[in-house]
């Protein structure tokens, strides 16, 4: 059961339709089915799973591919299913905001007479257009649902628009730290600085990441674990900068805890020479 949603321009609005192959004709031509939730016979979704169970998080070049396994059950056995995400307040051509269609034919797996998983990867483009499984700043963060469809081989089906909700998509995140001077006296100042930035999907860039809190962190040398000493706030470039007293040899990093749209990052250490 090959599912794909498709956006095009109708008398200078948006059209949408989606497509499903019959699940008894795989190679058979797709047809539109209602832009809503549908049901024939007993064909049931009893599990639907993307990314792993985890956030996607996608940065401003490298293409990041998915999945989505959908479990279903049907008397006569599973011969499909699968789904796509869309984003946006509701499933028509008004709020639709984004989408994010297979790139690939679902796989599935039996799991027994009556039940099967099957799994359909999607590939996420950031340099490419939203309709084109692009994506946009706005889309970042939880306002994704997956449409998942399943068939049975008596020609049953179940449509489900928003069967998962809450699926995070990210903007992934880097972050740098540099304690200086090194080496340094006991007890004189020393300055910490850094960077916060993030994906900017709009631009194909990283930028700084604004306002935000970040952990500064000392793990003492032969220590096990780092130690939170303050909070910075990242300023208005997305730089970071404080100063701390030299006490012993040791490393620092920065934190970033991560937001609705942006994963946590840890910096890399940067160890400090205490004399």
């Amino acid at each position: 059961m090959r599912i794909r949603a498709t956006v095009a321009a109708a008398s200078g609005a948006l059209a949408l339709s989606v497509l499903v192959a019959p699940a008894a004709q795989a190679a058979g031509p797709d047809f539109p089915v209602p832009l809503k939730d549908a049901q024939k016979g007993d064909t049931k979704i009893t599990k639907a799973v993307v990314n792993g169970g985890k956030d996607i998080v996608v940065g401003t070049t490298a293409k990041k591919r998915f999945t989505v396994a959908v479990t279903a059950t049907d008397a006569k056995g599973v011969v499909g299913g699968g789904g796509f995400l869309w984003h946006g307040r509701k499933f028509d051509e008004q709020n639709l905001s984004g989408l994010l269609n297979p790139t690939a034919d679902e796989k599935c797996k039996k799991l027994s007479a009556t039940s099967a998983t099957c799994t359909v990867t999607i590939t996420v483009n950031p340099k490419a257009s939203w309709d084109k499984n692009g994506l946009a700043n706005h889309m970042a963060g939880g306002g994704w649902k997956l449409f998942a469809a399943a068939g049975g081989k008596d020609d049953d089906y179940v449509i489900r628009t928003a069967y998962k909700t809450g699926i995070h998509l990210k903007r992934a995140a880097k972050l740098t730290v540099n304690a200086s001077p090194e080496p340094v006296r006991k007890g004189k100042s020393i300055t910490v600085s850094g960077a916060l930035t993030r994906a900017n999907w709009d631009t194909g860039r990283y930028a700084g990441y604004t306002q935000q809190p970040v952990r500064l962190q000392f793990k003492k040398k032969g220590a096990s674990a780092y130690t939170t000493l303050k909070t910075v706030k990242s300023d208005a470039k997305g730089t970071l900068k404080t100063t701390v007293k030299a006490s012993a040899d040791g490393t620092f990093r920065y934190v970033f805890a991560g937001t609705s749209t942006t994963p946590a990052v840890t910096s890399a250490g940067d160890a400090i020479d205490v004399r």
